[in-house]
């Protein structure tokens, strides 16, 4: 496997076309790719942008928003490492990440990343604003890249 940049808007049609349960993000910072050595369609993408929670963004963090793989063997695990570097070169110097809590982060502790404990999951809809969940309410597991 070999990484290569992407456009957002690439990487937003792939995510579009193989992610399981989430539409791809408004936009981002960077999109970085991976495909099999000697091919050039991606078999897996990440979208990186700013920290969907405001407690997080202090210009310091970033968040990887959407990883997204066709099932090709250790492309997370590639796509969160570069991911990482690439949010290092740029200056940054914590990248975050969340997962479902029933998934074991096996391609984020291969990639060096750290899980920091349980966050977030429930409903957005509120009383006075309801809305349609179109994606799992369940808890999740925070993970981070430091340096």
């Amino acid at each position: 496997m070999s990484i290569h940049p992407l456009t957002l808007k690439e990487a937003a049609r792939f995510v579009a076309a193989h992610h399981r349960h989430h539409r791809a993000p408004q936009g981002g910072l960077f999109a970085i790719g991976c495909a099999a050595d000697g091919e050039s369609s991606p078999r897996g993408v990440v979208i990186v942008g700013r920290p969907v929670s405001r407690m997080l963004d202090d210009g310091w963090t970033a968040e990887v928003t959407r990883l997204c793989t066709d099932g090709s063997r250790n492309a997370c695990s590639i796509l969160y490492a570069a991911a990482w570097r690439a949010a290092r070169a740029m200056g940054y110097r914590r990248l975050v990440t969340y997962i479902l809590d029933s998934e074991p982060g096996t391609s984020l502790e291969a990639a060096g990343w750290k899980c920091v404990g349980e966050a977030g999951g429930g409903k957005w809809s509120r009383v006075d604003r309801p809305r349609v969940d179109l994606h799992p309410t369940q808890k999740k597991m925070r993970w981070e890249a430091t340096q």
